[in-house]
């Protein structure tokens, strides 16, 4: 990830040095090309195409300053249904003086990526790095203040636009411990990952809330561990979180392990989506790559893949030649391993409970009604709202036509039956409306609620 100052220790490049040869190489490779959406592509042909087959999404970090770049935005508006602003949400850019929010760059991404039918993740509203001058020389009552209102503006302004956001980023320490980073976010007390999800959440209640972290990778890890027990008691105190980022920069320090799979469907088991956010390889190899595609296929709360930038030369670590995409553009082997993982798609091994695929006869509690509205609509999916009255704990069953599949969920905790298309939601606390994300796959027939339950 192109960051100026992270908490672990591996290699990594000046980016300021970075910048300037990327853009040295950017001005020599741009070249004008025809615009693929998203929603055009045949399934199999592209990343993008082929995980929203399986209801997932495939995206990429994406710069503003590289819009600009013909080979740049032809790879992306090809290859990709979801991006992540690689710098520009951050602390320092959209807040770079107390109060005074900047938001431009962000917004060059947001319209980019939604005007072609690319869903959108925020990163990051709360980092102990990155921060402006102003919030690092900030301590106690007056930082958390500080802190919360700079995740009510910025969630807010984005409200509706984004799908998921890494609420936090990087709190937990290194190595065997298990303990919180000592940063002055924590310093201000226990409590302040929980209290920026609650203002996240009244912020922008629609998206997906995240924790997203590095060396989270390996189950017997101490720092997965503590992250594990930290989301594990969110849920048990209905505190709003909904997923869990793991960045996967993998390198010959951090290599990828066998047990990786055991940690996002462990992760799943909690109630959460899992989502891998930062993705690169040192090296590229095709079958790592290949791997950490197939585990995530093979946990049901997987949501998708986001490789950390397109192109060798956009990577942060462009001399270990991490990515997808060679400096040129040219595909290499590890996409071809990536796009036959997707296409070949690999089945659940921790499916969801298994609701009933039909409502039951009799309401265990009592009934409810249960409203649907349509939302937002793209080239290659649909938004849905699901209003709940008369019962604040409830159940509600919604079908989807085939092939059509749910890649998000908000406001709620779904299961599914075996096939994929039949969504049992249920009240997490969050109120009494919750919505879903439909991939079309061709079909756009409306969602059916088929019983509301009160409980």
């Amino acid at each position: 990830m192109t960051e100026r100052c992270q908490g672990d220790t591996r290699p990594r490049t000046g980016p300021r040095a970075r910048t300037a040869i990327v853009l040295a190489a950017a001005a020599l490779l741009a070249a004008t090309s025809a615009v693929f959406l998203p929603g055009t592509a045949s399934a199999g042909t592209t990343l993008g195409a082929s995980a929203a087959e399986k209801g997932r999404y495939f995206g990429t970090a994406v710069a503003a300053s590289r819009l600009s770049d013909g080979n740049y935005t032809t790879i992306l508006n090809r290859e990709f249904n979801s991006v992540t602003p690689e710098n520009e949400m951050k602390i320092d850019a959209t807040e770079p003086q107390q109060g005074r929010f900047s938001y431009g760059a962000a917004e060059q991404i947001v319209n980019h990526a939604r005007s072609r039918g690319m869903s959108v993740r925020g990163h990051t509203l709360a980092w102990h790095s990155q921060q402006p001058s102003w919030m690092e020389s900030m301590s106690g009552s007056a930082l958390r203040s500080a802190m919360l209102n700079h995740v009510t503006q910025v969630a807010t302004h984005f409200r509706g636009q984004v799908v998921a956001w890494d609420v936090v980023n990087e709190a937990f320490e290194d190595g065997s411990s298990g303990a919180r980073r000592n940063s002055n976010l924590q310093r201000t007390g226990n409590d302040w990952i929980e209290a920026a999800f609650r203002a996240a959440r009244a912020a922008d209640p629609g998206a997906k809330l995240c924790y997203n972290d590095y060396n989270t990778d390996n189950w017997t890890h101490a720092k997965t561990q503590a992250v594990y027990n930290m989301v594990r008691d969110f849920k048990s105190r209905g505190v709003p979180i909904d997923c869990v980022g793991f960045q996967s920069h993998f390198n010959n320090d951090s290599p990828y392990v066998s047990n990786y799979r055991t940690t996002l469907s462990s992760f799943a088991a909690l109630g959460v989506d899992v989502q891998v956010t930062e993705l690169d390889i040192q090296g590229a190899p095709a079958a790592t790559y290949r791997s950490v595609v197939e585990d995530c296929l093979a946990v049901a709360r997987c949501n998708g893949v986001t490789v950390w930038g397109i192109r060798d030369s956009d990577s942060w670590r462009a001399s270990q030649t991490p990515l997808l995409f060679n400096s040129s553009g040219q595909k290499k082997a590890a996409y071809d391993a990536v796009l036959a993982a997707l296409n070949n798609g690999t089945t659940p091994t921790d499916p969801p409970t298994t609701p009933p695929t039909t409502p039951p006869t009799t309401p265990p509690s009592g009934s409810c009604t249960a409203t649907l509205q349509d939302s937002t609509r793209w080239g290659d999916r649909f938004n849905s709202q699901v209003t709940v009255s008369g019962a604040s704990n409830w159940t509600v069953v919604v079908a989807v036509t085939p092939p059509q599949k749910v890649s998000n969920t908000w406001n709620g905790s779904p299961t599914w039956d075996s096939s994929g298309n039949v969504m049992t939601m249920r009240s997490n606390g969050s109120g009494n409306v919750f919505g879903f994300t439909t991939m079309a796959n061709g079909t756009w027939t409306r969602p059916v609620v088929r019983s509301c339950t009160a409980s």
